[in-house]
């Protein structure tokens, strides 16, 4: 970087550390994040990182203009390429690759769609939820209502007659369907009957699941009765950091879009869209065998990791029909005295990266190649490193070597 300053320098080499150390030096096991493929990173350092689009038409000092910036030649066409390609990994007539991330993209369904004063049901935080969905944050923000979905556990399967129960007495404008720990699919159908038939809309938040639904395995949202689906694209979605919205109901769409710009945030990030617009094409390719990997790898991981001193919850479901496995805290302190901040910092002394929460996520080890047959020795590098406290990183990092590209991309 010739004329570049001590600061620009140390920048830059801290950049390139970081790249080294999580690309690769360290297995991912973070739920809330993936790896990028190199064709979508090449998008991200675009030209189109700093450029502006605002299609029309507009009134402009008595004129009309069919777009209130020039030079958008390409740039609107990439839009209509990303979000004809959500609207086909999604099975959706209607789809917009412009929110700014997951969170964002829940505003974008629920300002234009839900009055000031309106009532949901969410899963609360305590039993897997979304935080932002809880008190003090969005429905604060937005001045909505939010009432508790009747869950306890995210091991625990919401039961719809419980459910019908809650909409019958809380006759909600929306029911909210979507968590951060996530380990099974919703009973979609019979919650979304019921909620129709109280005039409730169904929301989808796929955040967690969203590369799960584009390779066909989960559930199928669209389809099994929700209304609107939305959620974050850089979880088992591998996609930038960013958010997607998609429905079949032109009514709703119709609402949503115009919602977009000056309510719910400004400018779209085009870099980003060209870049989740390659991995929604990627996705049509590989997305099933992905999907697949990741969730089998999930299985077998916590089959290998339950016997060796690791609780998890829903052992007797066989832990997991998504990417997560959920430690059981209340049996790992009684076991070993450790909280999972404690054991999340172990693992990661040995370059093996988790969440200080509880969960693990296989989502990025599918991407690089690994299968069900290489969790037992994952599960062995865990519990050596995680519950008997053994530094395991030599061996972490001579085993990482071999998976230097993407499988999936």
């Amino acid at each position: 970087m010739p004329g570049a300053t001590e600061s620009e320098r140390h920048l830059a080499a801290l950049v390139r550390a970081h790249d080294r150390w999580r690309g690769r030096e360290v297995f991912n096991l973070l739920p809330s994040e993936n790896a990028v493929s190199p064709a979508a990173r090449r998008l991200l350092a675009s030209d189109l990182a700093g450029r502006y689009t605002l299609p029309g038409p507009h009134q402009v000092n008595g004129e009309t203009v069919d777009n209130a910036y020039g030079g958008t030649r390409y740039t609107d066409e990439i839009e209509a390429l990303a979000d004809a390609a959500a609207a086909r990994v999604f099975r959706a007539k209607w789809a917009t690759t412009r929110p700014l991330s997951g969170h964002i993209a829940a505003m974008s369904a629920l300002v234009p769609l839900l009055p000031r004063g309106s009532k949901f049901l969410a899963v609360p935080a305590e039993a897997g939820g979304y935080d932002g969905y809880g008190p003090g944050y969005l429905h604060a923000v937005l001045d909505y209502v939010m009432r508790p979905l009747p869950v306890r556990s995210p091991a625990e399967i919401l039961d719809p007659a419980e459910v019908a129960v809650e909409i019958r007495r809380e006759r909600p404008a929306a029911v909210l369907l979507g968590q951060s720990v996530v380990l099974f699919p919703y009973p979609l159908r019979e919650i979304a009957e019921e909620a129709h038939a109280a005039g409730a809309l169904v929301l989808y938040d796929a955040s967690h699941v969203l590369g799960l639904i584009a390779g066909g395995t989960f559930q199928d949202p669209l389809r099994e009765g929700a209304d609107v689906m939305f959620g974050s694209t850089h979880k088992t979605f591998p996609g930038p950091q960013g958010g997607l919205l998609v429905t079949n109901r032109e009514d709703l769409f119709a609402q949503i879009a115009p919602a977009l710009v000056w309510r719910v945030f400004d400018n779209a990030h085009w870099h980003r869209i060209a870049a989740l617009g390659q991995t929604l094409l990627e996705m049509e390719r590989v997305g099933p065998e992905y999907a697949q990997t990741t969730i089998s790898n999930a299985r077998a991981l916590g089959a290998a990791l339950a016997p060796g001193g690791l609780p998890l919850l829903a052992a007797e479901r066989d832990f997991t029909e998504s990417h997560q496995l959920v430690i059981d805290l209340p049996r790992l302190r009684a076991a070993s005295g450790l909280g999972p901040g404690a054991i999340g910092r172990r693992w990661e002394r040995s370059r093996l990266i988790t969440d200080l929460v509880g969960r693990l996520g296989t989502a990025e080890i599918a991407r690089l190649g690994l299968t069900p047959t290489e969790m037992p020795r994952l599960a062995e590098l865990l519990l050596r490193s995680g519950v008997r406290g053994e530094r395991v990183g030599a061996e972490v990092l001579a085993w990482r070597r071999n998976y230097p590209k993407l499988r999936f991309a």
